[in-house]
C-alpha cells in the first residue's frame, strides 16, 4: 500500500479541507454582518495585494538576487498593468530566465 493511501494521511487530508471549507464558510457568513463602508471597502480591495506581499517577503528575504530582479519585474507589472495575475507570471518568467541563462543566488 502506497503511503499516499494511508488512513492516517487520508484523515489529515480529510480534516484539512473540512477546516479550510469551514473557515472559507464562516468568513462568507461572517461579512454577511458587516457594512460595508467606503473604508472596509478600500481595505477588501487592498486585500489580494497584501495577501502577495505576505507570501513573497520571506521568500524574498532568503532568495538571493534572482528572486529580488523576479519581484522587482512583479512589482513594475502591478503598477504598469494593475492586474497581480500577470504580475505572478511575470516574476515566475524572469526568475525562470534568470536561471536558464546561468545566473546563481
Amino acid at each position: 500500500m502506497s503511503d499516499l493511501v494511508r488512513s492516517d494521511v487520508m484523515l489529515a487530508f480529510a480534516v484539512m479541507m473540512v477546516v479550510t471549507v469551514a473557515s472559507r464558510l464562516g468568513g462568507f457568513w461572517l461579512m454577511g454582518y458587516v457594512n460595508i463602508t467606503p473604508r472596509v471597502r478600500r481595505m477588501l480591495d487592498a486585500l489580494p495585494g497584501s495577501i502577495i506581499i505576505a507570501a513573497a517577503l520571506p521568500v524574498a528575504v532568503n532568495g538571493g538576487p534572482i528572486v529580488l530582479l523576479a519581484i522587482a519585474a512583479a512589482i513594475a507589472v502591478t503598477i504598469i498593468r494593475r492586474n497581480e495575475f500577470v504580475a505572478v507570471i511575470t516574476g515566475m518568467l524572469v526568475a525562470a530566465l534568470a536561471r536558464a541563462l546561468g545566473f546563481s543566488g
